[in-house]
């Protein structure tokens, strides 16, 4: 009781506090964005990603929804929730929110108003200076426990890709792919992304 009256009051969480559900978050109302993981706020920064990001994160997001027109599967580019239960679905049962730079989504009853329920089949997460230790750590934790099928980790400062592909319930890792290398899907069949074009025009 105590806990509601607080977040009834205060909207900024406590940082340092580790059992927030997606009930507390959707009370918050912040100017940056935050995502919960395993009941505790990381917040990302309150400045707008770099320009070489969001270019990366939009043309290969513009690629993939091409490539799944007509197709049962959608593509989501932040700020797109994705709420990942462990067992209950209720809000106040749900710790873990994240909002990755683009996922794939196969299953349409795990999409909602609000976002996503359950595990996206794919995610990709495009690296920024700030967000390197969380989406290597903290991320690749949930989406590994949370059962995500294949998960990518794009590197604009190096131009490089690794893709994280889910055998009995463990991510094992691509060789680390860069230009002249072409990135295939376990996911997306006959989807082919071309390193050398993808990355071409980064200056």
């Amino acid at each position: 009781m105590e806990k509601d009256l607080k977040n009834s009051i205060v909207k900024e969480p406590d940082i340092t506090y580790g059992n927030y559900t997606y009930a507390d978050y959707l009370s918050w109302d912040m100017e940056e964005m935050v995502e919960l993981i395993k009941g505790k706020v990381f917040k990302k920064a309150a400045a707008a990603p770099r320009r070489i990001h969001q270019w990366l994160a939009g043309n290969l997001y513009t690629e993939m929804n091409l490539f799944l027109k007509g197709k049962k599967c959608q593509a989501y580019i932040a700020p797109f929730d994705v709420r990942l239960p462990l067992k209950s679905k209720r809000d106040d049962k749900i710790y873990t929110v994240v909002q990755p730079d683009i996922c794939v989504v196969c299953d349409p009853a795990k999409l909602d108003d609000r976002g996503c329920i359950g595990a996206p089949d794919l995610v990709v997460e495009v690296l920024s200076p700030g967000n390197k230790q969380l989406e290597l750590q903290h991320k690749f934790e949930v989406y590994e426990s949370s059962g995500i099928k294949e998960y990518w980790l794009v590197d604009p400062e190096s131009q490089t890709l690794l893709v994280y592909t889910l055998k009995d319930g463990k991510y094992q890792a691509s060789r680390l792919m860069t230009s002249g290398d072409k990135v295939k899907s376990s996911v997306l069949k006959n989807f082919e992304l071309d390193l050398e074009e993808f990355f071409a025009d980064i200056t």
